[in-house]
């Protein structure tokens, strides 16, 4: 229980209490102004009377908050529920949005890579061909330069058995 209906429960009970005391009082009959007429009432009852029913007015008016809030606390747990799943929608499409992105760079990332392997590739065999057109070429000087080399050796030893037989 909370201290403040525990404090209006006490205060409730010792103004019982006062008029369960004072009951004789409160029921002597005097003379009250209502402002137009005077009339002969007991005073206590009709204070105890106008007490009852500001407390029942207070009551109502609780009530009325107490439901007024709980109506209010229905409605945004509603809107909260809804503005939950909007947000939920938002994150799984940029999610989805983010995995387009992803998977675009990534087969930008790959044709690059293959046009850059075939690149290379296509530069390696350039390089191979000429390579080869260079050994070829070497291969073929080469060869001039030992046959020329040849031809002097065959020259000069034929040269020299010539000299020799005469």
């Amino acid at each position: 229980m909370k201290a403040r209906t525990l404090i209006l429960l006490i205060v409730l009970a010792a103004i019982a209490a006062f008029a369960a005391l004072n009951w004789t009082a409160f029921m002597t009959p005097t003379t009250l102004s209502l402002g137009v007429a005077d009339i002969q009432a007991p005073l206590g009852i009709v204070m105890l009377a106008m007490m009852g029913a500001l407390i029942i007015f207070f009551l109502i008016f609780v009530l009325y908050l107490q439901t007024s809030v709980l109506f209010d606390t229905r409605h945004h747990a509603r809107e909260l529920r809804s503005n939950r799943e909007l947000a939920d929608q938002a994150e799984a499409s940029r999610f989805t949005e983010l995995r387009g992105v992803v998977e675009a760079g990534l087969k930008q990332q790959s044709e690059a890579d293959l046009a850059s392997r075939n690149a290379l590739l296509a530069r390696m065999d350039q390089l191979d061909r000429e390579w080869r057109v260079s050994l070829e070429q070497t291969e073929l000087t080469l060869s001039a330069s030992i046959g020329e080399l040849e031809d002097r050796f065959d020259r000069t030893a034929s040269g020299e058995i010539v000299k020799n037989v005469n």
